[in-house]
């Protein structure tokens, strides 16, 4: 058997000051479904994720509970941990800054960077917001009437001077630009790809970036190394974290060797700059191959308004899959949020959008379908008579199409996953009006031998849709192919062909419901 073909992606590592909520919920989704997307589509898929430790807001919130910095982050991070439990996550590796193998990867990173002479030590002056982790030139702030400044995001800036290392990131104007263009996929959607060109190419190009701390301001950071007066700073630190999880700095590592270049770095994109500038440059730098892709993802609203504490209206995983499951929460987020924008999420929509697709969708019908044949045929698969026109248009549907839809790589390689489930709920759709054409019930009566047949085509369409939904439900999905009594090494999308259709007489167990219908309780 030939290798399977490697496949990286990563999320970004968020930032642990806190607790997860509805849009690193979105990220890690996302994420997961590529890569359970890929394997199902035979690639062999490394996944990585993790937790992003050090910096000031950690440091300061520490100081303020009288606690550590780590203790924060041991704390927090065991809550993303657990989230991504929660949600279904299939993450290879999970990465924590504070590890010693990221200490190691980060400080090789830095040798590198001023082994090159691309790395200086100088004083700092300019504003800084603690929030974002980044200085800002004037130009890119706003005022409010009382003279206090803001980034484009709303956080409050301060006037900061210290002594700091810089990157030599203004030597990289050109050759970043000259990426972008030979490149027009290193940064998805074309939309922020355009944002980082321009803010590339403004007059005076990229200033020299500061990366590292005085530990008169910060101890809370990987070591510099030979100066034990500075810390690293965030993303020289932070950035490193995807080649960390393969063995770097050991670039013979076999992880390493076979699956970088990365394929896709997922974030959002609010930190677009960052990974499509500054990671680059370091790559570059550092001899290091540059990944094939950043995909920037949009926000998700909470009916209509953008999520913050001081509204009230951050919603947590974990309340999520309590009141509309795991998978469901899954579907809903790949089902409704487009290629790279915004999104919104109400309750109303999320329990319309779960009933219609998953319970009165998928679920009815491999339920009824199911039933039928465990109720009428022996509690097995039944055998198929003559094929009229219309089973045969529904099993080449099935056998051909659908797979064709769903893998078509411009909707794939653009996380345009929402497109393919509307495919496959296309041909749900398909199989029901079949099932009213068909009216088996009517069948069982008059025609039971064409009911037989009718049933064959429903259960073997009902095979291939499990299949093909997998990647977003895997666990309901697997259920539905556990009744028909798929084997576990036959539900790849390889699979949805003939050749692997159901053999009949293969005995049933008694269907159960795997999407139940959720119901809006009414207040008092």
């Amino acid at each position: 058997m030939a290798d399977k073909q490697p496949f990286y992606l990563t999320t970004a590592i968020p930032y642990v000051n806190g607790v997860p909520h509805l849009g690193h919920a979105y990220e890690a989704i996302l994420t997961d479904v590529m890569a359970r997307f890929k394997r199902l589509d035979g690639y062999d898929v490394m996944f990585l994720t993790g937790s992003d430790e050090y910096g000031e807001k950690n440091a300061k919130k520490a100081e303020e509970q009288g606690i550590t910095p780590q203790a924060i982050a041991d704390e927090n991070t065991a809550a993303f941990q657990e989230a991504i439990q929660l949600m279904g996550i299939s993450n290879d590796d999970f990465i924590r800054t504070t590890e010693a193998r990221h200490h190691k990867a980060a400080q090789e990173m830095w040798r590198r960077l001023n082994e090159k002479g691309l790395i200086y030590l100088d004083k700092y002056a300019g504003w800084y917001s603690v929030r974002e982790e980044s200085f800002f030139a004037e130009g890119e702030l706003r005022e409010d009437e009382s003279g206090q400044k803001f980034t484009e995001l709303g956080t409050e800036v301060e006037w900061v001077e210290e002594e700091s290392y810089f990157f030599k990131l203004s030597e990289f104007t050109a050759p970043l630009l000259e990426l972008y263009s030979t490149n027009p996929e290193f940064v998805q959607p074309s939309v922020r790809l355009n944002e980082i060109k321009a803010f590339v190419a403004q007059e005076g190009g990229l200033r020299d970036l500061s990366i590292s701390r005085h530990k008169n301001r910060l101890e809370w950071g990987v070591p510099v190394p030979n100066d034990e007066d500075h810390v690293m700073y965030v993303w020289l630190d932070a950035l490193t974290n995807y080649i960390t999880g393969l063995g770097f700095p050991d670039m013979d590592d076999a992880r390493f060797k076979k699956f970088w270049p990365c394929d896709y770095h997922v974030i959002g994109k609010d930190i677009t700059r960052f990974h499509a500038i500054y990671w680059p440059a370091f790559l570059i730098a550092a001899d290091i191959p540059l990944p094939k892709t950043i995909f920037a993802h949009g926000f998700i609203n909470v009916n209509g308004a953008k999520m913050s504490k001081s509204v009230g209206n951050v919603l947590s995983p974990e309340e999520l899959v309590k009141t509309y499951g795991q998978e469901p929460l899954r579907y809903l987020l790949m089902r409704e949020v487009s290629h790279g924008q915004d999104g919104n999420f109400s309750h109303e929509h999320a329990v319309q959008r779960i009933n219609s697709d998953l319970a009165n969708g998928v679920g009815n019908l491999a339920q009824r379908t199911l039933s039928m044949i465990y109720k009428n045929c022996e509690g097995a698969i039944p055998a198929p008579n003559a094929l009229n026109e219309k089973d045969k248009a529904l099993l080449e549907t099935a056998h051909n199409a659908l797979y064709k839809g769903i893998s078509d790589p411009d909707i794939v390689n653009q996380f345009k996953f929402n497109e393919v489930l509307m495919i496959i709920m296309n041909f749900v759709g398909e199989c029901d009006r079949y099932v009213d054409e068909q009216a088996p019930w009517t069948l069982k009566k008059e025609d039971p031998e064409r009911m037989k047949t009718v049933l064959y085509v429903l259960a073997e369409a009902i095979r291939c849709i499990a299949i093909s939904m997998q990647f977003v439900t895997p666990g309901a999905a697997g259920k539905i192919l556990d009744q028909l009594k798929v084997s576990d090494d036959e539900r790849s999308f390889a699979h949805i062909s003939v050749e692997y259709a159901l053999k009949s007489g293969t005995s049933m167990d008694k269907p159960e419901g795997v999407f139940p219908r959720i119901v809006i309780e009414e207040a008092a």
